[in-house]
């Protein structure tokens, strides 16, 4: 059995290939984050494996956003098992394992192959196209709210200080003065209308 530990970063990623006996056979394979990157990895994959079936392949990468996305799909096209972790439980694995405080790279890519010896963990399986439309649609109106909040909060303050009895003469400031606002926008045409 291979273990293929990925430290992933924007734009390359670190490997490690360590087989079950603990003998590592790629220690500093560092590959760009595109397809030839990957290809490289594949076929260092492969001739690691020798005559051996993928089967005999666990991969396992810490979960960092989209910056997984891309190798992730790849190495599940091409039929390996693959193993999305927890990076804080890599983390604590790394603490465990060693007292140095050395975190590189290098020593992640080795700390995850090494992990994945004992790690039952779910591998992965691709989301839908729909799902992650969802999943992104969701997190913009998040952000949409929120900016919307900001900018409510910022129309309250201003109307405090320009017009501090105009929050009195309406339910609620939001909704119904608005309007009242863009034809007398400032105290002094205000004044002078009432």
């Amino acid at each position: 059995m291979l273990f293929v530990g990925i430290d992933v970063a924007k734009a390359k990623h670190d490997c490690c290939i360590l087989d079950s006996d603990g003998v590592i056979h790629t220690n500093s394979l560092r590959i760009s984050n595109s397809k030839e990157g990957f290809d490289t990895l594949y076929s260092s994959i492969l001739s690691a494996l020798g005559s051996k079936s993928i089967n005999n392949v666990k991969i396992g990468l810490e979960s960092t956003g989209h910056y997984s996305t891309n190798i992730t799909n790849y190495l599940y096209s091409k039929g390996f098992q693959v193993t999305i972790l927890n990076p804080l439980a890599t983390n604590l694995f790394r603490k465990a394992q060693t007292l140095r405080k050395t975190k590189t790279d290098k020593t992640d890519a080795k700390v995850i192959a090494t992990m994945l010896f004992t790690d039952e963990s779910k591998s992965y399986s691709p989301v839908s196209y729909q799902i992650q439309e969802l999943k992104s649609l969701t997190r913009h109106r998040h952000r949409m709210v929120s900016y919307r909040s900001r900018l409510k909060l910022s129309v309250s303050r201003l109307i405090d200080i320009i017009f501090p009895e105009l929050p009195s003469l309406f339910w609620s400031i939001h909704q119904s003065s608005y309007a009242l606002l863009i034809e007398l926008p400032t105290p002094i045409v205000f004044t002078t209308a009432i």
